[in-house]
């Protein structure tokens, strides 16, 4: 492909062969994959036990809407979500911190904002390396792999930045977790960063070396994020209202009945519930009420910090030559959907 081509162009082109994968899980998409005249959404999910998978497990959403078509629709990684989005294939779902700081940033700058915080991640996503291999500057010259674009790999940046390790110094490879598995298994890579539950069959016969919590705790936090485009929005606010809300009931279940919660999630990931329940643990979870407070997504008139966390991540991910440019913190704040927020936690 020759080497004028942008970023963004490489993406687009990526989107338009994911899209027909994705149009066929849908059913064609937008308001034209569902009945005739009912609204259809189509929501990105991902293998992460927090209440997401409750909402979907136990059709939260679709009892709370039943006049609406609802798809889910699974991915690997946020980068893949923003493509989706950007394909048009999907109105909204989960993505990493780093996805979305990326794709409000140039050259994507979607046109999607931030109107839940899903979890903040904490232990269940880590740098683990292979036997031998006991700290992060040990990984001069080792093969590292990490989905790119997603949060695991913002913070496997971070882990290098602040070990003193430069990351040309490492050959980072770009591999979803269960192809880092696979790869781990073959010998041909040494550490990984990764989330659960790929990292727990890691940790098996690897070490871990840092987790997100102990970088959250250096600076550099990290979140999984619930995201809607701008048009989906405008367009059904009942909807976006109505889904935050079904988030709301399940982050209450998780803590008033953690082990129905976890038996809804071990369903959707193929765990016992036990075992579901411990990487639950391992997340810290938000009810709507406090993500109106100052340090989350905040209220009308009062924003939150999450804006500010968001621009220093795209200032970081520009020093790593991640994002073509840091767009003012003002462009994070107009992507914080406060409004919806407020509206469905009162």
């Amino acid at each position: 492909m020759p080497a004028r081509l942008s970023r963004r162009t490489l993406l687009l082109t990526a989107a338009v062969a994911l899209t027909a994968s994705v149009t066929a899980a849908c059913g064609g998409g937008g308001a034209a994959g569902g009945s005739p005249g009912r609204t259809t959404v189509r929501i990105a999910y991902q293998a992460i036990p927090n209440a997401d998978l409750v909402v979907k497990n136990q059709r939260l959403l679709e009892q709370a809407l039943p006049e609406v078509d609802v798809k889910w629709v699974k991915f690997e990684s946020g980068g893949d979500v923003n493509t989706a989005v950007i394909a048009g294939s999907v109105d909204m779902g989960l993505a990493g911190s780093s996805p979305v700081t990326k794709g409000l940033s140039a050259p994507l700058n979607i046109p999607y904002k931030v109107v839940w915080i899903h979890d903040l991640i904490g232990d269940n996503e880590a740098l683990v390396a292979k036997p031998g291999i006991g700290s992060v500057k040990d990984l001069v010259g080792k093969k590292v792999a990490t989905p790119f674009g997603s949060t695991a790999h913002y913070s496997l940046l971070a882990a290098l930045t602040t070990a003193g390790v430069e990351p040309s110094s490492v050959q980072t490879i770009d591999l979803q977790p269960q192809d880092a598995l696979a790869a781990w298994k073959r010998g041909d890579i040494d550490a990984a960063y990764v989330w659960t539950p790929t990292l727990n069959e890691l940790t098996e016969d690897g070490k871990v070396l840092v987790t997100s919590r102990e970088l959250a705790e250096q600076g550099k936090p990290t979140a999984d994020l619930g995201v809607v485009t701008n048009a989906f929005a405008a367009k059904h606010p009942d909807v976006v209202t109505a889904w935050i809300k079904a988030q709301d009931t399940a982050v209450a279940q998780v803590r008033t009945a953690p082990d129905q919660a976890a038996k809804s999630i071990g369903a959707e990931l193929g765990l016992p519930a036990e075992e579901a329940k411990r990487q639950l643990s391992e997340l810290v979870l938000l009810s709507a009420k406090e993500q109106t407070g100052p340090e989350y997504l905040g209220t009308p008139g009062a924003p939150g910090k999450l804006a500010a966390h968001l621009h220093d991540a795209a200032v970081f991910l520009k020093g790593q030559k991640a994002v073509d440019s840091v767009p003012d913190e003002a462009v994070f704040g107009r992507a914080i959907a406060v409004e919806e927020l407020d509206r469905a936690a009162n």
